[in-house]
Formats: structure tokens, sequence, C-alpha cells
């Protein structure tokens, strides 16, 4: 069992089942029988209103019943029978079946403590991921820092020491290695800038989630349309994620989905960000075959927000994200 699922104690969940079955016998029963007499009376009324010469002493008709013995009296009553009974049924079967329905959803609905446990479970579970995304992204950087960076300064460092040991008796010798090393700089500080933006895009700062968007967009791999309502006032944790989940589904769309154009819908609803990214490529999108949209579902589970994915064989791809701003 995955870590945050949770499994509802068997007697609970067999008091439950047999409350409702209790439920069913005293409500559903009484009205499934009285919406059969509907039905059957609806079904009867034009069957005896042709047929009333084989039966002419027998007033079966459901609301109004005399004795029929001519086609005018069994149209007329016939008519003025289905014109009552489909009214009568239009105008209680529905109150009567909404009825039925919360007599059950109140039986089956989880108690509040059941609902906290719930609650509880889920938190536990994208805390859990939250954590390991965020050890993830720790070893990242430290392998990007280390890998790049440092032995870049590294490679500076060693160059200035042979320039400054070959200045006095080899000065073009010292004047190429100083030059080198400023170029290593120039390498290093590039890659450092890049290592910064992977932990909050400057861009962000800079022009805000609008125009960190539009610029995302006019650098996508595909023609990109971009749509932006007034987003308001967000968080900045917010703001990061939607731009992640948006650079993410761009970079996914360009690499894996063969689009010839993509989408970008973000608005504000409420206290919710609404972001729609679509592509009309070929689809297949899952988070369980691909790291990156596990990614976007564990950064958008971070802020209690919700991902979904529409993406059948053949086309169009749709995720949908919404972030509480609240």
């Amino acid at each position: 069992m995955q870590l945050g699922q949770s499994v509802e104690p068997r007697p609970r969940a067999a008091r439950r089942n047999l409350v409702w079955l209790l439920t069913q016998v005293v409500t559903g029963l009484p009205a499934g029988a009285v919406a059969l007499v509907f039905l059957g009376s609806l079904l009867l009324t034009p069957l005896i209103t042709v047929l009333w010469w084989a039966f002419p002493t027998a007033p079966w008709l459901p609301v109004f019943s005399v004795r029929i013995t001519d086609w005018g009296t069994a149209l007329s009553l016939g008519l003025l029978n289905l014109v009552v009974l489909a009214g009568l049924a239009t105008i209680g079967l529905p109150p009567l079946a909404r009825a039925h329905a919360r007599c059950c959803l109140a039986v089956l609905a989880p108690s509040p403590a059941e609902q906290l446990a719930e609650r509880v479970t889920e938190l536990t579970r994208t805390r859990t991921d939250v954590l390991q995304a965020h050890s993830a992204e720790l070893r990242r950087i430290e392998r990007d820092l280390h890998d790049g960076t440092q032995a870049r300064l590294v490679a500076i460092a060693m160059r200035l020491a042979v320039a400054g040991e070959s200045l006095s008796g080899d000065p073009e010798t010292a004047a190429v290695l100083v030059r080198q090393a400023q170029a290593e700089t120039e390498d290093a500080m590039t890659e450092l800038r890049s290592v910064i933006r992977t932990i909050y895009p400057p861009v962000l700062a800079d022009l805000g989630l609008s125009g960190a968007l539009s610029t995302l967009t006019a650098r996508a791999g595909v023609p990109t349309r971009i749509d932006i309502g007034p987003l308001g006032e967000i968080p900045a944790a917010v703001e990061a994620v939607a731009y992640f989940a948006v650079a993410e589904a761009l970079a996914n769309i360009a690499r894996h989905s063969r689009a010839t154009q993509a989408s970008v819908r973000v608005a504000r609803d409420g206290a919710m960000l609404c972001a729609e990214i679509a592509d009309d490529g070929t689809g297949g999108a899952d988070t369980a075959r691909g790291s990156g949209l596990d990614g976007m579902r564990r950064r958008v589970a971070a802020l209690d927000g919700t991902m979904k994915i529409s993406s059948p064989p053949g086309g169009p791809t749709v995720i949908t994200l919404e972030l509480p701003c609240a």
C-alpha cells in the first residue's frame, strides 16, 4: 500500500453498508414503488384508450375513469389522464428522487472524524512528496554547483596561481593565463546565474507572473498563444509553482508531443489561480511515465492545489492546474 493511501476499517464499512441497506428498504422501496406506479399508469393509459372496445365495462383509466362506450370518450379521457399523470410525475418524482438521494448521502457520507482523518492522510502524503522534491532539488543544486561552478572556480584559481609564478619570468604566458581565467570567470558566472534561475527565476521578480509567462511562451519550442486575465496579488510561492509548471509543460510539448501549436491560459477565479496548457500533439501524456509531469504534480500538491491531465491517444493534451492563492 502506498504512503497516504487510506483504507476504511472493515467494521465501520460493514456498519455503514448495513445502515444503507436499511435506508434502502425504508425509503428506496417505497420511492421505487411510487415511480413504478406512475410508469405503469403512463403505459396503461394509451393501451386502454386503444382497446376500450375489448373491455367496455371496465373503468380502468388511472385518474379519471368512467365506463367507455365510444371512441370520443376513450380518446378524450385517455388524453386527459396522460396529461394529468405526466404533470404529477414531473412535479412529484424529482423531489422524491432528491429526497432519497439525500438520505443515501447522509448515510454514506463520512463523519467529521473520518473527514479529518482523510485530510490528515492527504496532508501526510503531500508533506512526504514535498520533502522528497525538496531533497531532490537540493541534490540537483549541489551537483550543479559542484560539477559546474566549483570546478570552474578551481580552474580559475590554478590559472591565477600559475600566472602569479610566471609573472616575473614569463609575462606573456602570465597574460595568457589571466585572459583564460577571465573567460573562465565569465562562464562560471553564467552557470551560477543558470542555477539561481532554477531556484527562483529573476524574471518573476522583475516582470511578475504575467510578464514571466509571456517571456516563456515567446521562447517556447512551438508557436504558443497566451491568454492571461487579471491576476491581482499572488503569493510568491504560487507564482513560482505556476511558472515552473508552465515551463515544464511547454518543454514537454516541444520534446515529446509533435504538436504544431500550443496555448496557455491563466486566470484568477476568486481565491484560486487557474492555468490551462493545451497542445494539438499526439497525446498519451501520463504522470506515471514522466518524471517532469510527476514533478509538476508534486509542486502543485505541495500548495494544496490540484492538477488534471486529459491526454487521450492521438491528442489533444490539456493540463489544468488550480492553485489556492489565499
